[in-house]
């Protein structure tokens, strides 16, 4: 079976969704985005398929698409949608997949199911996006032990930003989790310049290797 990932974050902004696209466009694959709040500027779909110059038959549509910029639970409530996450299933499609989550991971799908409950059901294995700022130690710790206490699967860690050498290598030692790279913030950031960093700071035979 082809690869298959789960990315997220620590929190929402911290550049996940350009991971993603880096991701995909190196593996050549199918990207999903389960649930997008927030539609009048470019969605990450959008984004994704954009920065990792996908044909648009590998960007699979979201389940579903919501009008404000705000937690998933809140937007859906605001549009009149009901969100069943027992529905979101990952695509069946013949290649590598990645799929996004919507900021960290204890977003509230519902009022009473978080991302993390879906991730949980599937069973993939997470990438957890952190950034290397002040605060990131903390944040990225408690979203390690999230997942191990779920029992997630959790593939590895991927830093975005600056160098930051003590912060990371702390992270490495306390995270239990393994550290794939790091992805630098990029200017200007286009398909080619985001091919060439993803290239250079991670290893893909790591990615294309991995089980499902």
């Amino acid at each position: 079976m082809m690869p298959r990932f789960v990315v997220t974050g620590t929190d929402t902004g911290i550049g996940k969704t350009v991971f993603a696209a880096g991701l995909a466009g190196a593996l050549e694959a199918h990207y999903w985005k389960p649930v997008q709040s927030g539609l009048e500027e470019e969605t990450d779909s959008e984004t994704v398929r954009r920065l990792a110059a996908l044909p648009a038959s590998h960007v699979l549509p979201e389940a579903y698409r919501l009008k404000t910029p705000v937690s998933p639970h809140l937007a859906a409530r605001l549009d009149g949608v009901m969100i069943r996450p027992e529905t979101l299933l990952p695509p069946a499609i013949d290649g590598p997949l990645v799929i996004e989550g919507a900021g960290g991971l204890l977003v509230p799908l519902t009022d009473h199911v978080l991302f993390a409950d879906v991730f949980t059901r599937w069973q993939i294995p997470v990438i957890l996006c952190a950034r290397t700022g002040l605060g990131t130690i903390n944040h990225t710790l408690l979203s390690l032990e999230a997942l191990h206490r779920r029992a997630i699967p959790v593939f590895g860690i991927a830093f975005i930003g600056d160098e930051q050498a003590e912060t990371q290598a702390i992270i490495a030692t306390m995270g239990g989790a393994p550290v794939l790279g790091r992805l630098p913030r990029l200017d200007p950031l286009t398909p080619e310049t985001l091919r060439q960093a993803f290239s250079s700071y991670f290893e893909l035979a790591r990615f294309q290797e991995a089980k499902p």
